[in-house]
């Protein structure tokens, strides 16, 4: 007798994590916006302040019953969109419930987010890819996938999946046999136009992939990495040799200045250069490795990148805010970036000195 199993890993689990982490995201950058365009209003009178928080929890709450009072993909999106929305606005005011003194502006904050974020990401990735999914997922995947007969909506890309879904279950279990019987009498409905954000994500996905998988852009990665390590050298040599070595000779403009926040670096700036020395140590083995290997040297480029996203943007958001964002942006421009790179390397089997 088959053990039973009372987690089922959802096979969609990452088109509904981009579509609750975009919308919790986008809930945080809109309250920001919206609190500097109207200059901190506050909903309430000389009694009471109702806080933004409590609208995330109504957010979530809707997102709750829409799971579990209805079925079908409708409810499933409509819930994860508003959890998402939920969580951002409730996540949004993490200052004021972690301080002495309710302080929405605490400085940590920002990055408080941005690591719970992370750890999502994290633990969800970890969880859908942690193991191979078994034949009992696939079966009850394909399954799932087929409510949508019962609404006259299944077309033919759903079907190939479903198709795909009962290949890897266990072709001896009778059930599997009469999905397989069903399925090829389903009548098909036409595939239908997709929706604003999947056109735009995938428009932008398949530009930036154009543009990522040419010649000339590896160049760009190569002379992007090369400038991350000379400029975190160059930092360095002035924070700490020039002032330690009392060099005044050499302080003048922006040395001088670069030399001065050594007086008043803190335990953030410490970490943030730390950190920063780690990505730039990386990257710079990746261009050591170039002339041996172009695929471990992309490889090393793209520990250097996630050092900088797991760690050294944790302190930037500390210490410049939600302006940490731009950089958060180029970082994970060049990440995608990496990750074409590296699959065309390996699907070409190019491993040998240029």
């Amino acid at each position: 007798m088959q053990k039973r199993r009372y987690f089922i890993r959802n096979m969609n689990a990452g088109t509904f994590l981009e579509i609750f982490m975009v919308s919790a995201v986008a809930s945080i950058l809109a309250i920001r916006a919206y609190l500097v365009i109207a200059d901190y209003p506050q909903l309430g009178n000389s009694d009471l302040h109702i806080a933004h928080m409590l609208w995330g929890g109504v957010f979530m709450l809707v997102g709750i019953i829409s799971l579990s009072m209805f079925l079908g993909k409708s409810a499933q999106y409509v819930g994860v969109i508003c959890g998402g929305i939920g969580f951002g606005t409730f996540i949004d005011e993490v200052g004021k419930f972690i301080t002495q003194d309710n302080d929405y502006f605490y400085q940590p904050s920002v990055s408080i987010i941005y690591v719970t974020f992370m750890v999502i990401f994290l633990a969800a990735r970890n969880i859908q890819t942690r193991a191979r999914y078994s034949r009992l997922e696939y079966l009850m995947n394909a399954i799932h996938e087929l409510e949508e007969v019962a609404q006259s909506d299944l077309d033919k890309e759903e079907k190939e999946k479903v198709a795909g879904y009962l290949a890897e279950c266990d072709q001896n279990d009778p059930l599997v046999s009469e999905l397989k019987g069903a399925l090829s009498k389903i009548e098909l409905v036409p595939v239908p136009e997709q929706g604003y954000y999947v056109r735009l994500r995938t428009r932008l996905a398949t530009f930036y992939r154009n543009i990522a998988t040419t010649n000339w852009f590896k160049w760009v990665i190569i002379a992007f990495f090369g400038a991350q390590v000379a400029f975190n050298l160059f930092y360095v040599f002035v924070l700490v040799t020039l002032k330690l070595l009392s060099w005044d000779v050499l302080n003048v403009g922006i040395i001088e200045s670069l030399a001065g926040e050594l007086e008043k670096i803190t335990f953030s700036d410490y970490a943030y250069l730390t950190s920063s020395l780690f990505a730039a140590g990386l990257a710079l083995w990746g261009l050591t490795l170039f002339i041996k290997s172009r695929l471990r040297a992309f490889q090393m480029f793209e520990r250097s990148v996630m050092v900088s996203l797991f760690l050294t943007q944790v302190f930037i958001f500390f210490q410049a805010q939600f302006w940490g964002l731009a950089g958060l942006i180029i970082y994970l421009l060049v990440y995608v970036a990496l990750r074409y790179i590296i699959a065309r390397e390996r699907l070409a089997g190019v491993d040998k000195q240029v």
